[in-house]
């Protein structure tokens, strides 16, 4: 599928990989809507990529705002090809620390967003997907992305909650991509290592030397290039998912090849 006059549902589309995907999808030719709980990050981008992009207020977690997000995006553009999933958040706690056993809604709260809201918006979005004309050769009519972590895999110290919601974004990968194959919609997921993204930086869109210097530690864990990934490489990977029609299913690591030791 082409990005080439699509419309795309991005997720988290207001920084970091999903602002990344919006403009690189914009680029090419797509339509997006950006769904975001920052409103002044989201209408910024909005307006920066003109007619091609709209902003939405989405709480990710929460059906009512999704579906009205989605109606927005119909409004808009008339039908929904794409869903790049990239909302989410993190935390670090031990299960047991100083303070007592790691609190139960700072636990929930994560796998809230980003387990069930990842779900919430992609199974809204094939609703809708299922609506389309045939769009490839081979009946293709949607493409979802969705976006989990090498945190999945190899865990560190503190990140219990992260790694479980992540770990299940890994685990529906396949059965929803069974679920969804007779409608001609493909589901696989991009499973990030250190990428500069604002989640890693502390707040910042753009790296410093600062910021480098600082995550230079991390850095030396990848075995090459030695550095972050950028949140633009992540996009690069979104469009080639969604323009080879035989990748699906899949979870892909992007992590330069980085095998952290516990810390």
């Amino acid at each position: 599928m082409q990005l080439k006059d699509k419309v795309a549902v991005i997720s988290g589309g207001a920084s970091g990989l999903g602002r990344a995907s919006v403009k690189r999808f914009v680029a090419n030719g797509a339509k997006c809507a950006i769904f975001d709980m920052n409103e002044e990050k989201g209408n910024a981008l909005a307006a920066e990529m003109g007619d091609s992009a709209i902003f939405c207020q989405v709480n990710v977690t929460d059906e009512a705002s999704v579906a009205a997000g989605i109606a927005a995006t119909m409004e808009a553009f008339g039908a929904i090809h794409i869903n790049c999933n990239f909302a989410g958040i993190g935390n670090a706690k031990r299960t047991m620390g100083k303070k007592g056993p790691f609190p139960l809604g700072d636990f929930n709260l994560v796998v809230q967003v980003n387990l069930i809201g990842t779900f919430n918006v992609l199974r809204l979005c094939a609703e809708k997907m299922a609506e389309n004309e045939a769009l490839t050769s081979d009946a293709g009519r949607g493409v979802i992305i969705n976006t989990a972590s090498v945190a999945a895999y190899d865990g560190q110290i503190g990140q219990a909650a992260y790694s479980a919601s992540k770990g299940g974004v890994v685990g529906m990968t396949l059965p929803i991509a069974r679920d969804l194959a007779v409608l001609g919609i493909r589901v696989n997921t991009i499973v990030p290592g250190l990428i500069e993204t604002p989640l890693m930086m502390g707040g910042a869109e753009e790296m410093t030397p600062e910021i480098a210097e600082f995550l230079k530690p991390l850095s030396s864990q990848v075995l090459y290039p030695q550095r972050l990934g950028k949140a633009d490489e992540i996009a690069h990977l979104a469009q080639s998912i969604v323009e080879n029609d035989y990748l699906n299913a899949e979870c892909i690591r992007m992590d330069g090849g980085i095998r952290m030791q516990p810390k």
